[in-house]
């Protein structure tokens, strides 16, 4: 049996283009569009729609990426600066271990790694971010189910570790 939570998804993030390449110093490539979303179409070992990673081949088991908001709570920034694609509320998804099944809403997922930090984190969250990150920068996961995902409340449940 599953061990199911409520969480809050607060924030979706959809980017076609890199923002955080070359030298931190040079500052972030603005997007070419909003990168916030209200909800996300979620395909099956693809990733999301319309996301830099969809059907990249060298992200195919790391796709979609989870961050606590609570990692980033010390910095009163907006969670969407981690450039994590799902941003939850309640839920301490770096204490998941790889290979873990989960479903978030209607969409189960595999953990395949962590979602490490960057040094970008010290230019756009905080200078020190970086290495307070260090183990809380989220998870990399493949989507095993088409689904969407919405911004408000969700079930989280752990299918199997």
């Amino acid at each position: 049996m599953a061990a199911r939570r409520e969480v809050e998804i607060v924030a979706l993030h959809v980017s076609p283009v890199h923002a955080y390449e070359g030298r931190p110093a040079d500052g972030p490539r603005p997007d070419p569009e909003p990168v916030s979303r209200d909800h996300v179409e979620i395909r099956a070992g693809l990733g999301i729609a319309g996301d830099r990673y969809f059907n990249h081949p060298a992200h195919r088991n790391a796709a979609v990426t989870l961050i606590a908001v609570e990692s980033l709570d010390a910095w009163p920034v907006d969670p969407l600066l981690a450039r994590r694609n799902v941003v939850v509320r309640g839920f301490d998804v770096d204490a998941l271990p790889r290979g873990t099944v989960f479903r978030l809403g209607s969409v189960r997922f595999e953990v395949h790694r962590p979602a490490n930090p960057c040094a970008w984190m010290d230019a756009v969250i905080a200078p020190g971010a970086f290495k307070a990150l260090r183990g809380k920068g989220g998870i990399r996961c493949v989507p095993l189910d088409d689904g969407v995902l919405r911004v408000g409340t969700a079930a989280l449940a752990i299918m199997s570790a």
